[in-house]
Formats: C-alpha cells, sequence, structure tokens
C-alpha cells in the first residue's frame, strides 16, 4: 500500500532539515544502467577501478537493500553569492569552496531517515541514507523521481536551482507514491560541450575521464600527463567550466545547508602561498574540506600547473621552492611550471608587472 500522507510529511520533513528539494522514484532498474556498463566498457573511467565494482547493485537495488520499494532523491544547492561569479573561471571548484558536503549533510539525512522509519506504518520499515557513498546511479534516480534532468554535461540539473547542486539518497522498504520524471530539457544547446578546455565531453552525455580536468586534479594519484598540462589552465581542483556555461543557473539560488559551511579562503585562494605548506600546515588548513582527500601532494602538483599557465612571475620564488621539494611528484611538476612560466615571459604573455591569480 502507497504511504501518500507520509510522502507529504517526508518532503515537509526534508524542507525543515535544510534540504532544497526532496522527490520520490520507484526502487526499478536504473534507466541508464546500459549507458553506464557501455562507458565502462570504453574505459571512460580511467583509472577509477572503484565504478567497475558494484555493477550488480546499481542494476539491481534489491541487492543493496532487500524489499526496498522506494528511493528518496535529495538535493542541496551549493551557490554563494561571495563566491566569484557563474562563468567566471576559479581554480577551486564551487563545491569544494566549502567543508565537506559528506560531513555537511549526513546528520540532516540520518534524521531524515529515522523519521521516515519511526512514521512508516510497517513495524519492520528500514531505510539506508547514502551522500555520494553507495553503489547508486544517483543521477538516474534524480531524474526519474523528478528532482531534475541529466544535462548533455552529465551533471543533474534542476530547473529553479540550476546544475550547482548535490545529491543524496535514502534507500528504503517503504512504499511511497513515485513523483512524476523530469523530461530532458537540453534542445539544441550544446554550451558545455564548447566550454570543455579538453574536450572531454567526446559528445551529448558522454565524458571520457581521461581528458577530464576533474579526474586529473582530484581522482588521478600520480603526475598529470604533460600533453594534458597546459589544457589545465588555473584550476588547482576540479574544474566547473561545463557546468558554469550552463543557461539553467540562471535560476540559482544559495542553499540552507551548504551557506553555513562556505570557505571564503577557499573561493579566493593566494595559490603561491599553498605551495609553502608542509604537511602539518596542509593538515591543518584542509582538514574537513573536499581538497583533503587530495593530499598535499596531490594540491601542490595541481597548484605548480595551474601557476605555471596562469601565474605571474611573483610565483617564481615560490615554484622554485617547491621544485626542490622532498615529494619527487611536487618538485617535477614545479619544475614545469617554472618552465612553463618563462614560456610565457618569452611570449610576452607576462611581464613582472603581471599580479598572480592565486
Amino acid at each position: 500500500m502507497m504511504e501518500t500522507n507520509l510522502a507529504t510529511r517526508l518532503k515537509a520533513k526534508a524542507q525543515e532539515l535544510g534540504f532544497d528539494d526532496c522527490r520520490i522514484a520507484s526502487a526499478t532498474r536504473p534507466e541508464s544502467i546500459d549507458r553506464f556498463e557501455q562507458w565502462l566498457e570504453k574505459g571512460h573511467h580511467a583509472t577509477m577501478a572503484w565504478l567497475e565494482r558494484g555493477t550488480a547493485k546499481r542494476s539491481d537495488p534489491s541487492l543493496i537493500l532487500p524489499n526496498i520499494r522506494s528511493v528518496i532523491t535529495l538535493c542541496v544547492s551549493y551557490h554563494h553569492p561571495e563566491s566569484p561569479p557563474s562563468r567566471a573561471p576559479v581554480p577551486i571548484a564551487r563545491y569544494a569552496q566549502h567543508e565537506d558536503y559528506h560531513d555537511v549533510l549526513k546528520n540532516p539525512l540520518k534524521t531524515l531517515a529515522e523519521y521516515l522509519d519511526a512514521s512508516a506504518a510497517e513495524p519492520d520499515a528500514r531505510s539506508l541514507w547514502y551522500v555520494d557513498t553507495g553503489p547508486i546511479l544517483e543521477r538516474d534516480a534524480a531524474q526519474r523521481s523528478g528532482l531534475g534532468f541529466i544535462g548533455k554535461h552529465n551533471n543533474l540539473i534542476h530547473t529553479k536551482l540550476g546544475n550547482w547542486t548535490l545529491l543524496s539518497e535514502i534507500l528504503t522498504t517503504v512504499a511511497l507514491e513515485p513523483d512524476t520524471p523530469t523530461k530532458n530539457h537540453c534542445g539544441k544547446c550544446q554550451a558545455c560541450l564548447d566550454a570543455c578546455p579538453t574536450q572531454a565531453l567526446v559528445g551529448p552525455f558522454e565524458l571520457d575521464s581521461r581528458l577530464c580536468i576533474s579526474y586529473w586534479t582530484i581522482e588521478n594519484k600520480g603526475p598529470i600527463p604533460e600533453a594534458l598540462r597546459p589544457s589545465i589552465g588555473g584550476h588547482a581542483f576540479g574544474c566547473d567550466d561545463c557546468l558554469a556555461v550552463c543557461p539553467w543557473n540562471r535560476f540559482a539560488k544559495e542553499g540552507a545547508l551548504m551557506r553555513q559551511a562556505f570557505r571564503e579562503d577557499l573561493a579566493r585562494p593566494r595559490l603561491n602561498e599553498w605551495l609553502t605548506l608542509d604537511d602539518t600546515t596542509f593538515r591543518k588548513r584542509f582538514r574537513g574540506t573536499p581538497l583533503f582527500r587530495t593530499k598535499r601532494r596531490g594540491i601542490l602538483r595541481n597548484v605548480a600547473v595551474a601557476l605555471g599557465n596562469t601565474g605571474s612571475l611573483e610565483d617564481r620564488a615560490a615554484l622554485e621552492k617547491a621544485s626542490r621539494d622532498d615529494d619527487p611528484l611536487v618538485a617535477e611538476h614545479a619544475t614545469w611550471g617554472l618552465a612553463r612560466l618563462e614560456e610565457r615571459r618569452s611570449q610576452g604573455e607576462i611581464s613582472s608587472a603581471s599580479s598572480s591569480a592565486g
């Protein structure tokens, strides 16, 4: 039996807890599972082997939660008025200009799941919550629930919030009335494909991670290929370029939950200063943020490339210091950054009067 009234109360509770939207989907086989498996077969997931694991569970959510009946999808906006303008290039991806969203969302999600179980008619109701951690095709579920639609850049677009959103889910054995799925509204627009600096969007709705700046600056643990480094531009952690040009962002609004987690120092960072951080100061500054998972060596690697591409001669001293770093990964990328800086100087792109973009 569908619990229609409970669905209404659940959505009101989600709003009370700070979520910007809450919708419900039936626990059916994801519509995009075949495309996902083809994507894996093409190797477009690069070295992210963990995506290959749990494919069966992604296809059949009952393998995650026996007797599952519904999937509750939720989103929060991380748009912030103090962040640089939507189309402005930023060194740190906008979602990472906040405390770690996993930590921000876990307590509200846990509370909502407990509320659902306690309010259900079934005495043995069980619900599991996830924040980007389970074997779930979350954008597929979000689209089926009416939360938004998957854009050509492969991210979810909320028609009232744009694409500056973070997703989470609650899988439950409670049967709730599903909402109407959202149709795709991209039309002929391909601004996101045109904006990608590395042409990682090899087609509409198809991302090749092997070319993606976010992959190379976040997921990749080793060196960034030299041929790709100039295209990294000033990106030091992630890339928003395909998201920033989406016309649906004209509806972007600040979200209640992420507002309190905003970090001004990450929105307008001094990148050359980051090259001076030792492991202790790195941990102190970035613990509890998305940047922490990339570790010191990953961040300094990225910063060295970003400053080589977009910095000024004022950044030379910091790069020289980093070129002598004890970590070979940092030292090699800083050496490249110095050479790139000199190349840009010799071509007249920068002068000693240029100010650092960091």
